[in-house]
């Protein structure tokens, strides 16, 4: 069953969903997008963004541009480096909200935890699933985290980014070995780490 509009019915409007992308990736920054949907113009076929390919997430994260309220966050490698991912993760979502410029009636967050902001809000587990401003924040996130990576695959090559986009697959542990870690390299990770001890 896709995400629907229950949850945002039990809170003060407007409702912005939140998601993020990019916790896991030994390279690259995270990313989170914060999305009040317009009831009158949802875009068709919403869901969670690991259910939809490349192509249709850039489609329906150009039509959330247009016809909803989009706010896009991001905590830099340094930042996650010397606050650790939750926490870039918190910050990267609270500035995802902020740049949206409109006042929320309440935040939905998809996971466990909530940012320390001041804003009334709730973690919905597996929330891109259930709800459809969580799917939708996770479409732009996830489609603005690739795109990013892409970019920076052109300026380090050989990393493989454009198709691993930094996850830590078997072709970007073996370039890491070979080349050495990057600036974008996430030093706090520990396969990063390791390599760092070692050379």
């Amino acid at each position: 069953m896709p995400p629907c509009f229950t949850i945002e019915k039990k809170h003060v409007m407007p409702v912005v969903g939140v998601d993020e992308a990019g916790r896991g990736p030994l390279a690259g920054p995270v990313v989170a997008a914060a999305v009040i949907l317009n009831r009158r113009r949802v875009p068709k076929g919403i869901d969670d963004s690991k259910k939809l390919c490349a192509e249709r997430r850039a489609d329906l994260c150009g039509e959330l541009r247009l016809k909803a309220q989009v706010g896009v966050g991001i905590a830099t490698v340094e930042e996650i480096d010397q606050l650790n991912i939750l926490w870039a993760t918190m910050l990267a979502m609270t500035r995802a909200v902020e740049v949206l410029g409109i006042e929320p009636g309440h935040v939905l967050v998809d996971g466990n935890t909530l940012p320390r902001w001041r804003y009334q809000a709730r973690a919905v587990v597996d929330g891109d699933a259930l709800c459809l401003s969580i799917a939708a924040a996770s479409i732009v996130a996830k489609h603005e985290r690739d795109a990013m990576m892409i970019a920076y695959d052109l300026q380090h090559p050989g990393y493989g980014w454009a198709s691993n986009k930094g996850y830590g697959t078997p072709d970007h542990r073996d370039a890491l070995t070979r080349l050495g870690p990057t600036p974008l390299h996430r030093r706090s990770f520990a396969p990063v780490a390791q390599l760092m001890l070692d050379l």
